[in-house]
């Protein structure tokens, strides 16, 4: 028989717009928007279990910083 979970998880892959990499040659994660983007998950129950910085590549020339996060929350 098969137990029911009681927590639920999301992957997300946190990065800053295109533009910033196009006219600087990469773009960083602003660390103000990424702490009001984990706050506001916060408020509805989510928590943070890992994250990991990834340097992706963009258009051949451009690199671009994200962040690939996991998360998780109690679904009772």
């Amino acid at each position: 028989m098969q137990e029911k979970c009681d927590v639920e998880y999301k992957a997300i892959v946190y990065q800053e717009s295109m533009l910033g990499s196009l006219l600087l040659g990469g773009a960083k994660v602003d660390p103000v928007k990424l702490s009001n983007f984990l706050n506001k998950n916060a408020q509805n129950g989510w928590r943070v279990v890992t994250m990991e910085k990834d340097i992706r590549r963009m258009l051949l020339f451009f690199k671009r910083e994200a962040y690939v996060i996991l998360m998780i929350r109690d679904t009772k």
